[in-house]
């Protein structure tokens, strides 16, 4: 770790949390665990979380000191980097979780860790862009795989981060909703957060365009199956409201009605796969690689260059992120998200659940 900046005692905490052995844990475990929510289950719950949390944190500040092309120097990475040694720094302060009251104070401990990592997402987008802005010159495709890569490990990691914090707090709930698990429905409607999703997308078209495609949605009303709603909503989300912007740029000033985007969902025995389809015009295969890139952003409004955008939470659209942290959230519980174009006709979007729950979550 960079000397200069980061105390000696902290640099070698950091990196022998760093080398510690995680654990990764999967979707059934969560849901097996989470039934029973009782003070002795908690208390095991942020034992774990204590050790488990330092280690990925750790894992994540010493990545973040040895980024490709100077990305580590960027002001809004140093300020990311600056965020996770101060949780890291919270959590090896916090004493020995002995009993209930060590556990709610551990609680409020890592309910504000979540918060105070919020921005981090817009504030890395923020140090690409500086990165790119700095160059007086363009980046060649070997260092654009590095910065992808990272990105990718560094954005798994916090999604899982984010579910173990957020789940052991949802266990706190006194009432919680009928089927729920922490933050897991377990009679989870694909077609319920697909309509929410959309209309959700659609104000959004709303706002810009003045007018929206209608969604049309297909599939058993009644199926149901285990999952994190946030996650499936996040996906669908960005998905259709892709959809639907490419469907209403290509419809705009065309005399024809705007075709609907179609989402169908489709129960298998190993996958529950969610389609969405539309007839927005395509992708040329030339573009089809970049689309899971964070470097190459086709966003309209990147962000500027003071921290007030960052500290007041941008939204994952405006930046270009959406599609690879969409796909992310899919592999994360070992499902998938393809994306398969037609130029001169539309774009299908496959996505990919796992049914079955038992695969570990990713530790990158």
């Amino acid at each position: 770790m960079a000397a200069e900046s980061v105390p000696k005692a902290l640099a070698e905490e950091v990196r022998r949390w760093g080398a510690m052995k995680r654990n990764g844990v999967s979707l059934r475990y969560m849901m097996e665990f989470g039934a029973r929510p009782t003070p002795t289950n908690l208390l095991l719950s942020a034992q774990f979380l204590h050790k488990e949390l330092s280690a990925r944190i750790a894992r994540r500040a010493i990545e973040l000191e040895s980024l490709p092309l100077g990305l580590s120097g960027k002001p809004a990475v140093l300020k990311v980097r600056d965020w996770y040694l101060d949780s890291f720094r919270d959590l090896r302060s916090f004493p020995k979780i002995k009993d209930p009251s060590d556990e709610l104070s551990f609680t409020q401990l890592i309910k504000m860790i979540k918060l105070r990592h919020n921005n981090v997402v817009p504030a890395m987008a923020l140090g690409v862009q500086q990165l790119k802005r700095d160059m007086n010159r363009k980046l060649v495709p070997k260092e654009l795989e590095e910065i992808h890569q990272f990105l990718d490990r560094f954005y798994m990691s916090r999604i899982g981060i984010r579910m173990l914090i957020g789940q052991h707090v949802a266990l706190h709930d006194p009432d919680p909703e009928p089927g729920c698990v922490g933050q897991i429905n377990t009679k989870l409607s694909p077609m319920q957060v697909a309509r929410t999703a959309s209309e959700d997308a659609r104000s959004i078209c709303f706002r810009e365009y003045g007018s929206a495609p209608e969604v049309d949605i297909y599939g058993d009303p009644n199926f149901t199956f285990p999952y994190v709603p946030s996650h499936l909503h996040l996906m669908l989300f960005e998905l259709v409201k892709n959809s639907l912007r490419a469907v209403q740029e290509r419809f705009m000033d065309s005399d024809k009605d705007a075709p609907p985007v179609r989402i169908i969902v489709a129960d298998g025995i190993e996958d529950v796969t969610i389609k969405i389809s539309d007839e927005g015009g395509g992708i040329p295969r030339s573009g089809l690689a970049k689309i899971f890139t964070y470097v190459y952003s086709t966003a309209k409004n990147p962000l500027d260059e003071d921290y007030c955008g960052v500290l007041n939470g941008v939204t994952m659209a405006g930046y270009g992120y959406g599609l690879p942290i969409s796909r992310l959230y899919a592999r994360y519980f070992g499902g998938d998200l393809q994306i398969i174009s037609m130029e001169g006709y539309g774009t299908d979007a496959y996505l990919h659940l796992s049914r079955l729950g038992d695969s570990q979550e990713p530790l990158p």
